[in-house]
């Protein structure tokens, strides 16, 4: 990684190989196997079926900006050629001074009529989501959103009595037991989905529909190869009212395609297949965690069937 997000600096997957062209597995780490069954079948999708027919040819892209200082926001956002911006904050405790300048300086770096959201991962708990979400709406001199701000959709809820900003839910979303069922209604204005840890585009859209809510579709860090799926999901919905969250590429210092898919004055274009991984061989694991992926994919794979 180019810099440290989501908590880590190195990030690992598969690529699987099917004759609808690639897929990518690349749950975290962390996440069990059962959370990691969606994640392979959103691969095996790419790699065995292919995707929908797309209804949009290209999508709109937010940059991303780490938990960094207020002149690397800047510079990310100005090199992003993005109008939209989405801010990570709450990346360690007491940490919203920082939060406050480096939303300043990206709503300097957009002007006026750029968006700022930002995202907190869910490391809030309510009152201290009030207090935040209200400092960070006048640093930032208005909020397009505010991305799950809180844990459950009880805290969602909460917060949202609370504050003017539109509230978005997303691992309130992806990382239900059952996401066609999540009750969302009354606790978020907007839902972020993933075509990964959703189970692939069919099913992705399948949980747009149940959940009435507009949605931005995000990347879950993957290389080119995942990030294509995503691009299909965005390609796919009948309505995308928002940019997407697509500027991950610029987070890896090294992506398995010869074009990485970084957007280009804002956007990105919506591929039929994922791109050829041409470098992969440049990022292959050492023998100890190519047995451990190995490993992880079969007892998912036998968890699945």
């Amino acid at each position: 990684m180019t810099a440290r997000f989501r908590g880590i600096t190195v990030r690992e997957g598969m690529l699987l190989r099917g004759p609808a062209g690639w897929g990518e597995f690349c749950p975290f780490t962390e996440y069990d196997d059962a959370e990691s069954a969606p994640w392979l079948a959103a691969a095996v999708e790419a790699a065995e079926e292919g995707w929908p027919e797309p209804v949009r040819d290209r999508v709109p892209v937010n940059c991303i900006v780490p938990a960094v200082g207020p002149e690397r926001a800047q510079e990310i956002v100005r090199a992003s050629g993005c109008s939209t911006a989405k801010v990570k904050v709450a990346d360690a405790p007491g940490s919203l001074p920082d939060d406050l300048e480096r939303v300043a300086a990206v709503r300097d770096a957009l002007g006026p009529h750029g968006a700022v959201r930002v995202d907190a991962n869910a490391l809030w708990d309510v009152d201290d989501a009030v207090t935040a979400i209200r400092a960070l709406e006048r640093a930032a001199g208005g909020l397009q959103y505010v991305e799950q701000p809180c844990r459950t959709v009880e805290e969602l809820a909460a917060v949202r009595r609370r504050v003017d900003v539109p509230i978005a839910a997303d691992e309130s979303i992806r990382r239900a037991e059952d996401p066609l069922r999540v009750a969302v209604a009354g606790a978020a204005d907007i839902a972020v989905l993933k075509c990964a840890p959703l189970g692939g585009v069919r099913r992705a859209l399948a949980v747009a529909e149940a959940c009435g809510l507009p949605c931005v579709v995000s990347s879950a860090l993957q290389t080119s190869v995942g990030l294509a799926g995503e691009l299909a999901l965005a390609g796919a919905l009948p309505d995308l009212d928002f940019a997407c969250g697509f500027g991950t590429g610029a987070l890896l210092a090294t992506d398995v395609v010869a074009d990485p898919l970084l957007p280009r004055d804002g956007w990105l274009p919506v591929l039929r297949q994922a791109p050829e991984p041409v470098l992969r061989d440049a990022v292959t694991a050492d023998p100890e965690r190519t047995r451990w992926w190995q490993d992880r994919l079969a007892r998912v794979t036998a968890g699945v069937h």
